[in-house]
C-alpha cells in the first residue's frame, strides 16, 4: 500500500510514519510519499524519518515527490496536513484577533476562521487533483480547521475523504480508562462539530456509566477535560465536553491568559520548530533533535487551560496518527472499527444542512464509514452554539471560493466569539493587511 503524506514537511510527519511501521502487519504500508512546498523542510524530515527507520519494524520507504500530482496520482491512501500559512500564519491569527481584545486560538473564534480563509482555495485545488489522479484513494484529512476543511473536500471527494481528530477520541479513552470499561463494550455517545462536541453517554450492557462519573469528585478530578473546565461546571452540564469547549466557556479568562503569556502558542511553535529544522537540517542528529522537541511540544499542549504540565498519561495517550491507521485497517485491511470521525450530517442534527460536517461516533469497514445513529439530541445551549459555529464556518467557506468581502465580514461578525459588527469589520480589516494570502483570497467587492 502507498501512502501520501500532503505537508510532508510538518513537524508531526514522523509520528505518521512511526505508527504505520509499527503496524504494518495490519495495513501493510510499502512506501510513504512525501510532498511539501517546502524543500528545506521535507529534506529535514527525510533525514528524520531515515533515522528512525532502524528502531522500526518493517520501515517503509521514503520516497520524496516534486509535486502534488506526483505525489497523489495512483496512490492509495492520501494524508493531509497542509499548513497554508505555517506557523508564522497562525502567529498572525492570534495576534489580530488578541489585539482586538478576543481570543486568539488556532482553530477556535477568528483565529479558526482566519485560519480557514487562506486554506479553503488550496484545499479545493488539492481535493480536486486527487479526485482527478487517484480516485480510488481514501484521503485522511488532519489538515485544521477539520471540520471545516473536510467539508471543502467533500465538494470534491464525497464519502472517500474522512476527517479525523484525536481530541474527542481522547476524551473517550480517559473516560473508559477511569471507569475501567473496555472500550470495545461500550457504546459511545458523542455529538458536536470539530473542537466543538459533548459526551452524553457511555453505554455497558445497556447501563449509562456517566452518572457514576459526574458524582465522584475523585474519578472527575482524574479526566483531563474536568480539570481544564472545573469538576463544578461538568457535572451541571451533565455531559463531558471536549476540551476545546474551554474557548467558549471561558473566553474572557482564556483570551486575558493568553495575552498576559509572554508569547502566544503560535509563536512558542514558530520559535520553537524554526530553532528544530535550522539546527536539524539533514544530519544525523535530525532525529534526536526532534525527539527532544516533540516533548516539549506535547507537555506544553493547551497550557494556557491548566496549571502546569499536562499529566503523562495525557501526553502518552495517543495521537491522530493513531486513529489514521485504525481507520485505513478498517477500510482496508478487512478490520472493523468504531470511532469518532468527521462526516457528513446527513439529519443527524436537525437544524444543519445534510451536507454540513459534524464529528460523531461512526463504525468502519471494507464498506466505508457509516454514522452510529441514533444519538442523543443536543440540548439547546449545545444546539444553540453548533448550529452558529457552523452557520460561521458555511459564510467563510463562500467567502474564500468567491471572494466576497461581504461574506467574510459576514462570517466573523455571527460567530459566537465577536460580539460586535463593527469588531468583525476591524478582525477582516487587520487579517486582510497581516496576510498576504487573505489579501489575495478577498479579491472582490
Amino acid at each position: 500500500m502507498r501512502i501520501a503524506i500532503l505537508g510532508g514537511g510538518g513537524f508531526r510527519v514522523p509520528l505518521v510514519y512511526s505508527a504505520l511501521a509499527r503496524a504494518n502487519d495490519r495495513v501493510g504500508t510499502t512506501e510513504v510519499v512525501l510532498q511539501d512546498t517546502d524543500p528545506a523542510r521535507l529534506r529535514t524530515m527525510a533525514a528524520v524519518l531515515d533515522g528512525m527507520a532502524a528502531d522500526l519494524p518493517h520501515p517503509p520507504t521514503v520516497t520524496i515527490a516534486a509535486d502534488l500530482d506526483s505525489a497523489v496520482a495512483g496512490i492509495d491512501v492520501v494524508f493531509s496536513a497542509i499548513r497554508v500559512g505555517g506557523t508564522h500564519g497562525r502567529t498572525v491569527d492570534e495576534r489580530v484577533a488578541l489585539g482586538l481584545g478576543l481570543l486568539g486560538q488556532e482553530t477556535i473564534g477568528a483565529g479558526g476562521l482566519a485560519y480557514a480563509l487562506r486554506t479553503v482555495p488550496v484545499m479545493d485545488h488539492v481535493a480536486a487533483r486527487i479526485a482527478a489522479l487517484a480516485p480510488q484513494a481514501w484521503t485522511i484529512n488532519f489538515t485544521n480547521p477539520a471540520g471545516i476543511i473536510t467539508e471543502v473536500m467533500r465538494t470534491h471527494l464525497g464519502d472517500r475523504v474522512v476527517g479525523i481528530c484525536d481530541t474527542p477520541i481522547g476524551l473517550v479513552r480517559r473516560v473508559a480508562r477511569t471507569l475501567g470499561v473496555d472500550l470495545a463494550d461500550a457504546v459511545v455517545d458523542y455529538v458536536g462539530l470539530n473542537h466543538l462536541g459533548w459526551l452524553h453517554s457511555m453505554r455497558v450492557d445497556g447501563v449509562d456509566r456517566l452518572p457514576e462519573l459526574l458524582a465522584d469528585d475523585g474519578l472527575l478530578a482524574s479526566i483531563e477535560e474536568a480539570r481544564t473546565l472545573g469538576p463544578a461546571w461538568v457535572r451541571t452540564l451533565g455531559a463531558i465536553p471536549n476540551e476545546y469547549l474551554y474557548y467558549y466557556y471561558f473566553a474572557r479568562e482564556a483570551a486575558a491568559r493568553i495575552s498576559g503569556a509572554e508569547r502566544t502558542r503560535g509563536e512558542f511553535l514558530d520559535a520553537q520548530q524554526s530553532a528544530f529544522y535550522a539546527r536539524a537540517g539533514t544530519s544525523a542528529g535530525a532525529r534526536a533533535a526532534w525527539d527532544e522537541t516533540l516533548h516539549e511540544r506535547e507537555a506544553t499542549y493547551m497550557a494556557e487551560a491548566r496549571e502546569g504540565e499536562r499529566e503523562q498519561d495525557d501526553v502518552e495517550g495517543g495521537g491522530y496518527h493513531e486513529v489514521a491507521v485504525d481507520l485505513m485497517a478498517a477500510l482496508l485491511a478487512g478490520e472493523r472499527a468504531s470511532m469518532i470521525l468527521d462526516v457528513a450530517n446527513n439529519g443527524i442534527i436537525p437544524t444543519l444542512p445534510d451536507d454540513a460536517v459534524i464529528e460523531v461516533p461512526c463504525r468502519v469497514d471494507s464498506s466505508g464509514v457509516v454514522p452510529m445513529v441514533p444519538l442523543s439530541p443536543l440540548s439547546l445551549d449545545e444546539l444553540g452554539l453548533v448550529t452558529a459555529v457552523k452557520a460561521a464556518d458555511r459564510l467563510l467557506i463562500e467567502a474564500a471560493r468567491t471572494g466576497s468581502r461581504d461574506l467574510a465580514w459576514r462570517a466573523f461578525a455571527v460567530h459566537p466569539l465577536v460580539d460586535s459588527v463593527d469588531l468583525a469589520r476591524r478582525l477582516l480589516d487587520g487579517y486582510t493587511a497581516a496576510s498576504p494570502q487573505i489579501a489575495a483570497v478577498l479579491h472582490a467587492e
